[in-house]
């Protein structure tokens, strides 16, 4: 079994070829090819983590839609003051499939 870790605006995500994986927002046109990089490969029972070695390694991953994550309610309240804030957030994230681990 091949798969690899790779970094994805901020955060390390596990994937396989196959794999359909929610990113935070990318720069690409839904069908585009991206390619992400590699941090860990596992290859059966071989690990690679140096560095060297993962330049060579390419994940590539099909742009498959954008779409936005759920709903976040911030509030600050702070006591006797009459200070109260409300405010909301939704990420914006982008949805791809892995197609290749080279």
């Amino acid at each position: 079994m091949v798969y690899a870790v790779v970094r994805a605006g901020g955060r390390q995500e596990k994937v396989e070829v196959g794999s359909i994986v929610v990113l935070d927002r990318q720069q690409a046109k839904i069908g585009d090819n991206i390619e992400l990089p590699a941090v860990l490969l596992v290859d059966g029972d071989a690990v690679t983590t140096d560095a060297d070695k993962l330049a060579k390694v390419t994940v590539t991953a099909e742009v498959l839609g954008e779409e936005r994550g759920p709903k976040i309610v911030i509030q600050k309240f702070k006591n006797k003051t009459g200070y109260k804030k409300r405010q909301g957030h939704r990420q914006d994230l982008t949805r791809v499939k892995v197609t290749g681990i080279k």
